[in-house]
């Protein structure tokens, strides 16, 4: 049986007293509470709030998926067109002085060789204490969250064409004036990355940040809005152009209930 969290409202005001009309968006400007209130948000997103969530291998994949983010882990000689994140992360925390459990921290690619592996160890005790390291850095992994999203602009920049990078800039300031947009953008980035990586494309067309902020309707006064649909438009044309043997259609659904959540409080 799932373990699920609950919490207030992300966007209660008490929570965001920060000044967002800034770029100089980092984690050192969140407190733990709004760290984790934060985390906790995505954490629903991607795993439902669940402790058993947070250490999962989905079906037709080649990696685990951990944490709150569902941070990407490659086995041994296995890769794909995604970016590996957990190894990032855990750097991240360990350069904050919280261990993992030893097996993690001395493991150079992910343990578990495919997914069949991966459920058989489910209840295990390297995997129990795997899944406790993870609720207990909530704080942290957001953190990781919020500066992986900052870095994402000079990254779409340099990727973006000439002659749309001043939209991409203007439309990302926009989403960080409001603490709406501010948790789209950590969202999103972590839900489908910056958009700038070659290897994340199919028929040439990307889904990432990048082409979220390029696809925006800036006509509309409500810029979360605009990132909204332009977001879900964005991610119907990935499942246009997906292979059809990986049948993403099946994600479609989801994926747009959770972009279409950002015009939620």
């Amino acid at each position: 049986m799932k373990s699920h969290i609950f919490f207030a409202p992300l966007f209660c005001a008490a929570f965001f007293p920060l000044a967002f009309s800034t770029l100089k968006i980092n984690a050192a400007e969140f407190s733990q509470t709004e760290l984790a209130r934060i985390g906790h948000k995505v954490w629903q997103h991607e795993a439902d709030g669940s402790v058993e969530g947070l250490t999962a291998w989905n079906a037709g994949e080649n990696f685990a998926s951990l944490g709150i983010g569902h941070f990407i882990w490659y086995p041994k000689n296995q890769r794909g067109p995604f970016e590996e994140s957990f190894p990032n992360l855990l750097r991240f925390i360990e350069a904050r002085g919280i261990q993992p459990p030893s097996w993690v921290a001395s493991a150079e690619v992910c343990p578990w060789n495919s997914r069949e592996e991966f459920l058989r160890d489910a209840h295990s005790d390297r995997m129990n204490a795997l899944r406790k390291f993870l609720a207990d850095t909530i704080p942290a992994q957001t953190a990781f969250l919020v500066e992986r999203m900052q870095q994402s602009l000079p990254k779409m920049l340099a990727e973006a064409a000439p002659e749309k990078r001043e939209k991409v800039r203007r439309d990302f300031e926009k989403m960080s004036a409001t603490p709406r947009g501010v948790f789209a953008l950590i969202d999103y980035v972590n839900f489908k990355g910056e958009g700038t990586l070659a290897t994340e494309r199919y028929k040439n067309e990307g889904w990432g940040l990048l082409q979220v902020l390029e696809n925006m309707d800036d006509s509309q006064r409500d810029a979360v809005r605009a990132f909204s649909e332009s977001a879900q438009a964005v991610l119907a044309r990935r499942v246009r152009n997906a292979p059809p043997e990986r049948h993403e259609e099946r994600w479609l659904a989801g994926w747009k209930n959770r972009v279409a959540s950002y015009t939620s409080d």
